[in-house]
């Protein structure tokens, strides 16, 4: 199903992990945008469910549209929600945290569904196909938003301490 908040899980860990080096924002807009195309397909009934936008190809070129767009979307909606630590949102950044969120999210799908070929048009294979079971994976995803989540808070938490342990 398109826009799946499973893909988040992984998201989440690396925001963990990159802290401001990665924008969360712009990953999810990422997820939004590489899922149109099987939206799409769904609505009309016409054309590949997980053709061109979930191949490598693809995921690079959504994922470069993501950064473009998502600097300026995700801080709107930063200072939308009132988080103004995360501002600004680097070009950087931006790209990067577009480029990851397609990748993973054809890494993931290409796990999941028989029909997304992320190497086409060069190979048909699908070598990531079954290797885990799709209930492993959606808990795998599952506990990666919650580790990610819980390692993001430590992190911060963290962090302010030894901010005010320095300035005190």
């Amino acid at each position: 199903m398109p826009f799946t908040p499973l893909h988040m899980g992984p998201g989440i860990v690396v925001k963990a992990t990159l802290q401001n080096s990665f924008s969360l924002m712009v990953f999810g807009w990422s997820q939004i945008a590489i899922d149109i195309q099987p939206l799409v397909v769904m609505l009309t009934n016409k054309g590949e469910l997980h053709g061109f936008s979930h191949t490598l190809l693809g995921a690079t070129l959504i994922g470069l549209f993501s950064g473009l767009t998502g600097k300026h979307l995700g801080e709107f909606g930063l200072r939308f929600i009132r988080a103004p630590e995360y501002l600004p949102i680097s070009w950087r950044v931006s790209f990067a945290s577009g480029l990851i969120g397609t990748y993973s999210h054809i890494f993931i799908d290409s796990i999941m569904h028989s029909d997304v070929l992320p190497l086409s048009p060069f190979s048909e294979a699908s070598p990531l196909n079954g290797i885990i079971s799709i209930d492993a994976l959606h808990v795998w995803c599952m506990v990666s938003a919650v580790a990610g989540g819980l390692a993001w808070f430590v992190i911060k938490h963290i962090k302010r301490r030894s901010s005010r342990l320095r300035i005190g």
